[in-house]
């Protein structure tokens, strides 16, 4: 497991840049963490190193975005899904083994329906503000 703390926004927003530039067709990354965590503000980051240049936002009421750089990012939201069953019925297979990166957030909901090679994101915010960040599953290269 690979641990980080960042101390403000841009930190992690830094963290998740470098993140993505060690991202390949095909990763699929599992965010956890409470409301407010930083999955969506690490996943501007991620973007960010992916070469995107669109504002990334929350996609919580269209369930899932899409945006296009160096790879496709699919960028998912299961929060208000009921469960495994939703999920599947979205068709997202296409994504997940397509040619680009998923990210979902609020993955706890379908982690079933993950293959065992899904890189896992916890963010646990702290109480003097900074953010702990813990990930599962690496096997991209060194994160530096």
């Amino acid at each position: 497991m690979l641990t980080f703390t960042t101390k403000s926004e841009q930190e992690t927003i830094n963290l998740g840049e470098k993140i993505g530039r060690l991202l390949k067709k095909g990763d699929i990354l599992a965010m956890q963490g409470t409301l407010a965590a930083g999955k969506t503000t690490i996943t501007k980051g991620i973007a960010k190193g992916l070469e995107i240049t669109d504002t990334i936002t929350s996609p919580t009421f269209c369930l899932i975005s899409e945006y296009y750089g160096r790879l496709p990012l699919y960028h998912m939201d299961v929060y208000r899904l009921d469960g495994r069953e939703d999920f599947i019925n979205l068709g997202t297979d296409d994504m997940l083994y397509g040619d680009g990166v998923s990210i979902i957030e609020w993955s706890e909901k379908i982690m079933d329906e993950l293959p065992s090679s899904t890189i896992i994101i916890k963010l646990t915010p702290q109480d003097d503000g900074s953010r702990l960040i813990e990930i599962e599953n690496w096997k991209n290269g060194e994160i530096k």
